[in-house]
């Protein structure tokens, strides 16, 4: 179905999302034709967020707002659905847009198999009623589960259309781009060298990709480094706990600057703990890339400030490669933990791959690979 009428029979006049590969064609359409503009659409910061804005923006106008997500961003939205939205506390109607990744008998990623499977009897759970939206699925379909979802909504219900891959098209390219010229890649790959027999935490998306990536071009094993293949936003919160408990080797947590928003409380707590092994990385394009390049805010956010007011005890933010590999050099004797902003470029090589290890066979080695230095 082409997206224009799609948004047409939804009937929302503000959007509120974290960007999905599976809504790619709902994405390219928001930012095409309203951008950011506060009026009609904001990109969050995670799940939760969006349905506590859209909770404000009906409380405000009345009307009905839509919010959009990927299904692994259910589990942030629990909170605020059940204590907030829910029609036994405030009554808060949402219209939700869900992309299913990990649909069952559908090959996708590992990360997504169990949150597919679950997706909808998550919503089930939270008491709100969906509508499967397909490739076969008509605009008389769509007309009529609008309908159907009317009541509930004015009761004060949420309701969710769950999209099915390639259910959903725009014919507009959106190509988005920034001014940074330092890649993803080789500043990937400068870390790796300047860490060395450290450990490396990748977050979720093409930052660990390239991680796994350049060990396999380098001819290096990967039992030194976890690829946090989910769990979007908890990467440098994985690697505090490693920090604290392997106080023998520099702990380097290779994060996205999406990432880094969706949870941005993690960094007041590693400044709290202090670890004096942590190296915290945040890769900023400005952008949510592995699905789709839509942006995120950190475009006019000063991360450096934010790192000193969360006590980190060096701060640093490269833009150039001599500058990143100066910074890199002073890292290895800094006092920690220690923060570098690396302002990157949007894009990846297009024959990138995935891990071609299981997550739980990364996970063996890996613990393996601390065991030994705890001996």
């Amino acid at each position: 179905m082409k997206i224009e009428k799609f948004t047409e029979i939804l009937g929302a006049e503000f959007y509120v999302g974290v960007p999905d590969s599976q809504l790619k064609p709902l994405c390219n359409y928001l930012m095409k034709n309203f951008g950011i503009d506060n009026q009609h659409h904001i990109i969050a910061a995670n799940e939760g967020n969006c349905v506590a804005v859209a909770a404000g923006y009906n409380l405000a106008t009345g009307k009905i707002p839509a919010v959009y997500l990927q299904n692994s961003g259910e589990g942030n939205i629990v909170n605020p659905v059940l204590s907030l939205a829910s029609q036994k506390v405030y009554a808060i109607p949402i219209i939700f847009v869900i992309g299913w990744r990990g649909e069952p008998n559908i090959h996708d990623e590992p990360q997504h198999i169990h949150q597919g499977a679950v997706t909808l009897k998550i919503l089930q759970d939270l008491d709100i009623e969906y509508f499967i939206v397909d490739e076969k699925t008509s605009e008389n379909d769509l007309k009529s589960a609008r309908e159907n979802f009317q009541k509930s909504l004015a009761q004060g219900k949420q309701v969710a259309f769950v999209i099915r891959k390639n259910a959903l098209s725009y014919d507009e390219k959106i190509i988005y781009a920034n001014e940074n010229t330092l890649t993803r890649e080789e500043s990937i790959a400068k870390i790796l060298e300047s860490a060395g027999e450290d450990i490396i935490v990748a977050t979720t998306g093409k930052a660990g990709r390239e991680v796994f990536m350049l060990r396999d071009l380098r001819g290096e094993s990967h039992s030194k480094d976890f690829l946090t293949v989910g769990s979007m936003g908890h990467c440098s919160s994985i690697a505090l706990g490693i920090a604290l408990n392997c106080p023998q080797k520099n702990i380097w947590c290779i994060d996205g600057d999406g990432a880094f928003l969706m949870h941005m409380g993690a960094a007041a707590v590693i400044g709290a703990c202090s670890p004096k092994n942590f190296i915290h990385i945040v890769i900023n394009n400005s952008a949510h890339e592995s699905v789709g390049g839509m942006p995120t805010v950190a475009k006019n956010l000063d991360l450096i400030s934010i790192a000193k007011a969360c006590n980190y005890k060096n701060i640093f933010s490269a833009d150039t490669r001599p500058t990143l590999e100066k910074i890199l050099n002073e890292l290895t004797t800094s006092e920690k933990p220690a923060f570098v902003e690396i302002k990157c470029a949007i894009g990846s090589r297009k024959d990138l791959g995935r891990p071609t290890i299981s997550p739980l066979e990364n996970k063996i080695a890996f613990c393996q690979t601390l065991q030994n230095f705890l001996l």
